[in-house]
């Protein structure tokens, strides 16, 4: 169940290889973490914007971008405003896709227009496999590397990863940090390393990027985007952004940003 009360339900079975269905997501809702073994899923919002966790890593997809999750994997869903999300499932013996990770799939106009066909109700069983046999042949990845936030165990660590993830563009570094958290720079580092496995400069530059993204989503101007997350300039975000992911914001979003 979500946290404002709605009943998650998994897919139901079908006579195709796609079952799909539309439902709103209230600003604030996230379903807790779940998998679904049987079935592959594209997560996809026709409207608005939704988040999804692996593990670590975070993805934030506006409608021109969908998540393609093989059976299996677990994760949680939600949106921090309101959206309409498809629920879209694929049966792993009737599809051609295998990729057994996550994947970010661009959502051009055709895709989207094919998936909203395929949820007529009076669609008969040729037509939907013709439909669906091109839905297939349209899943295209976009080659991206996931934003990922391992968190500390260690209290004094957590302590600090906890107050970049309130303000991402809190300028203190670990010395200063180190007086309020009761430990030493050279301790702090030696934990973020260790326990996180990257430094903790690279993890302070995931912190910020993963809070950018739904900003870029939304369509919010670069320079307010980067000043909200701690950076100087619009052109030193975008560097940090290519360097982490593998390409710039507006190439991520395809559209999703001005």
């Amino acid at each position: 169940m979500s946290r404002n009360g709605q009943v998650y339900s998994a897919p139901v079975e079908a006579s195709g290889a796609l079952v799909l269905g539309d439902f709103e997501l209230a600003a604030g809702t996230w379903f807790p973490w779940h998998v679904h073994e049987s079935h592959h899923q594209l997560v996809w919002a026709s409207r608005g914007i939704v988040a999804v966790n692996v593990g670590d890593a975070h993805w934030v997809l506006p409608p021109t971008r969908a998540l393609w999750l093989p059976a299996g994997t677990v994760h949680r869903t939600g949106a921090d405003g309101r959206a309409r999300l498809s629920g879209i499932y694929a049966d792993p013996a009737r599809c051609p896709v295998g990729w057994p990770e996550p994947r970010l799939i661009a959502v051009g106009p055709l895709l989207r227009e094919l998936l909203r066909h395929l949820t007529a109700d009076d669609l008969g069983e040729e037509p939907r496999a013709r439909a669906e046999a091109v839905a297939f042949d349209l899943l295209e990845p976009v080659d991206v590397t996931p934003i990922s936030v391992p968190m500390p165990r260690d209290p004094r660590a957590r302590e600090v990863a906890e107050a970049l993830l309130a303000d991402p563009a809190d300028p203190r570094g670990l010395a200063e940090f180190g007086r309020v958290a009761g430990a030493s720079e050279r301790t702090l580092a030696r934990l973020f390393l260790t326990q996180c496995g990257v430094g903790f400069g690279h993890w302070r530059t995931q912190v910020r990027l993963r809070a950018a993204l739904p900003w870029l989503a939304a369509g919010t101007p670069l320079t307010g985007v980067a000043r909200r997350v701690g950076y100087s300039s619009p052109s030193a975000f975008v560097a940090a952004f290519r360097r982490a992911v593998g390409m710039p914001p507006g190439e991520y979003f395809a559209g999703g940003y001005r």
